[in-house]
């Protein structure tokens, strides 16, 4: 591992220290003499140049660090967190300007190109916050996990939990032992839940729903890029229902004419994975898993009454039959269907976690239809010395509404309760 560059910057009353560093792409064998960037910047404000670090793992998996700016530009939480920190923003390996993913990989081959994928995972990605750890000669640092960031934060306990001063997670209570079925599974139930009450609000959208799954149905929804909509892509717009103001985006959608350039451009911007992070849907399921195969998990646990009601909305539940239907996934095919069937080690250790002694603060969503309520209970017994704050104010996003990562600052340290 060598540091390749350090770049300040100043941008409006930030100092960002942009760090690139060559790192290998498998840690575990060291003949293997690939490698790849991993890019973060630590930002500070004028005053907090000797504050302590906090680094930021973002959601995902697939997604970059957000960059420097400030609110509404960047999330309102990074001016909280200059309050008390320097924050890391680490582009996670493939994502952003760390060696980031895209349709370039797979002149590798569908074989080759899986392979390269599996060397991802949060994993790797507590490898290379340890690299860089080390090049910033930082004795201890604090974590921010948001949603598969704190999944991540899981897997540093789990090896590295000696690195952290502190914690603090945002929808990212990962289980630790079940399998990716049970997890699907229960979100298909909050996801049930979360239709019913979205028609009891707007009962007028469901006949609206139901007429637009008669349009996909007969290959009549098509999208700007050439996507015929089927039935199941078209239900995953409810993905939106899991944040704090997604109902208004859904109630925007299903009040345009179907017929409108208006609503084909907004349905596709509604409906998640997109082609501009292939990892999202690509690598998705194996965020689940941990010493397990997901073989199309959420697919095989679709429940009886989501087969009967087609007007119901599902989640992040990914469908194998998107490679064929969806023009950004249809080149990701066979590497799709490779990485449903590799059999992925486990990731946590629950001894370790256990163990760590760690301390700081998580934000558990009663209503998160992402990351159950119930499995984040379970793993939060094993952290008695990070503070669960059990809400029903904000959905899975909730951290970019500034105030909660003030919470759990504030709970962390004995000034609030929960």
């Amino acid at each position: 591992m060598r540091t390749a560059q350090t770049t300040v910057r100043r941008m409006q009353d930030l100092t960002v220290a942009e760090h690139r560093l060559t790192v290998p792409l498998v840690w575990a064998d060291a003949d293997d003499e690939r490698t790849l960037e991993v890019f973060a910047a630590v930002i500070s404000r004028p005053g907090g140049e000797n504050l302590p670090h906090l680094v930021f793992l973002q959601g995902g998996p697939g997604h970059e660090a957000p960059r420097p700016f400030h609110a509404p530009s960047s999330p309102a939480w990074l001016d909280t967190a200059l309050q008390h920190f320097r924050v890391v923003m680490l582009d996670q390996r493939g994502t952003g300007r760390s060696t980031p993913v895209s349709d370039d990989l797979l002149s590798l081959g569908d074989e080759r190109a899986a392979e390269y994928l599996t060397h991802l995972r949060a994993d790797s990605i507590v490898r290379d916050a340890e690299a860089l750890h080390e090049a910033l000669g930082i004795e201890r640092w604090s974590l921010l996990g948001q949603s598969f960031g704190g999944f991540t934060t899981l897997a540093y306990l789990s090896t590295d939990a000696s690195s952290l001063q502190s914690v603090f997670i945002t929808g990212g209570l990962s289980t630790i032992d079940r399998h990716p079925d049970e997890v699907y599974a229960l979100c298909y139930e909050k996801m049930q839940t979360a239709s019913e009450q979205y028609y009891r609000r707007f009962p007028e959208h469901r006949e609206r729903m139901r007429a637009l799954v008669d349009l996909a149905a007969a290959g009549e929804l098509v999208l700007p890029d050439g996507e015929i909509v089927s039935v199941s892509r078209l239900r995953s717009v409810g993905s939106a229902l899991g944040t704090n103001d997604g109902w208004q985006t859904l109630w925007s959608l299903l009040e345009l004419d179907p017929r409108t350039n208006a609503f084909r451009y907004d349905l596709a911007a509604a409906m998640p994975y997109g082609g501009r992070n292939p990892l999202y849907y690509v690598f998705h399921e194996s965020s689940y898993a941990s010493g397990q195969a997901t073989r199309w998990s959420a697919e095989r646990m679709t429940p009886v009454a989501f087969d009967e009601d087609p007007t119901l909305f599902t989640g992040e539940h990914i469908q194998s039959s998107w490679t064929e239907t969806v023009p950004a996934f249809r080149p990701w095919r066979g590497v799709a269907m490779r990485l449903a069937e590799h059999e992925w080690p486990k990731i946590y250790d629950a001894e370790a976690i256990a163990a760590s002694g760690v301390t700081g603060a998580a934000a558990v969503y009663l209503n998160d239809v992402y990351v159950p309520y119930e499995f984040s209970m379970e793993t939060a017994r094993l952290l008695p010395g990070v503070h669960p704050w059990v809400t029903n104010e904000h959905e899975h996003n909730g951290l970019r509404s500034g105030p909660v990562l003030q919470r759990l600052i504030d709970i962390a340290d004995g000034s609030a309760v929960r």
